[in-house]
């Protein structure tokens, strides 16, 4: 992704999401990235945090009084993990007095997979699917279309591979030949899913491109989806804002329905 929307923001923004594997803190402004880290241990998301943004913000050279913002990723995602980041994002906005824009994580996945930030606007139309496992066949995803301008096509939630697989054929099918997407690229974590992946490119029978494309998670793709919302004059109040954890963790869900049945 290259087009960053803080070319017309005024201030800094810093950026975190612990929602995958790749816990990342970016600050971007003047329309670039200032500083960004990265780490691939999700265990150690707790304790690597809060030291990762203070290194970040160092290394950009900015203070706390100089941000204008502070976007984070709500998930879906690792229950345990999207918690981190939005805890910490809503300490920092509360205590620094600075807006706080929550955004989608599987958007922010997808849109670092699509090219100069999705705004093509003369490029014939592909979706981006970015894919999150959610075991036992379940995937956390969504769809979005690059070219013609950024789209989402469908919400953040949790579905089963196999359904959404002959969903996405079926939406494909219905398109007309202008409509229909030239490829369909699957980003994030898909390694877990090939098959179903598969089905769909053999349905779908070379009408349109089926591409596999793992990606990591990136800050600079947080703050881009933060910076819009808050040039649109859009913010969270830090006391209020929740992660989208799109359905109970299994210990959650297995003591609700005890309570139920009592």
């Amino acid at each position: 992704m290259t087009n960053i929307a803080s070319a017309g923001f005024g201030k800094p923004v810093l950026a975190l999401d612990t929602s995958t594997s790749a816990l990342c803190v970016a600050v971007v402004g003047e329309g670039r990235v200032l500083a960004d880290d990265r780490s691939i241990v999700e265990r150690s998301h707790s304790v690597l945090a809060v030291p990762m943004v203070k290194d970040v913000l160092a290394a950009a050279g900015v203070t706390p009084d100089k941000l204008g913002g502070i976007a984070v990723g709500c998930g879906p995602g690792s229950y345990t993990g999207v918690r981190i980041a939005v805890t910490i994002a809503k300490t920092l906005a509360w205590a620094w007095g600075v807006p706080l824009a929550g955004v989608s994580s599987l958007e922010a996945l997808a849109l670092g997979a699509a090219g100069d930030g999705g705004t093509e606007a003369d490029s014939a139309p592909e979706w981006i699917v970015p894919l999150m496992d959610a075991r036992r066949g379940q995937v956390y995803t969504a769809r979005f279309a690059s070219g013609g301008g950024w789209r989402r096509l469908a919400a953040d939630g949790i579905r089963l591979m196999r359904e959404w697989a002959d969903e996405l054929a079926e939406q494909a099918e219905s398109q007309g030949e202008r409509e229909r997407p030239r490829r369909i690229r699957f980003v994030g974590d898909p390694s877990l899913h090939l098959a179903s992946i598969e089905q769909l490119g053999e349905r779908l029978n070379g009408r349109v491109r089926i591409e596999v494309c793992p990606t990591v998670m990136e800050g600079r793709s947080i703050a881009e989806l933060g910076i819009r919302r808050l040039a649109a004059g859009e913010a969270d109040d830090p006391h209020a804002l929740v992660p989208n954890y799109t359905q109970l963790a299994e210990a959650e869900a297995k003591l609700l329905a005890g309570r139920q049945e009592g």
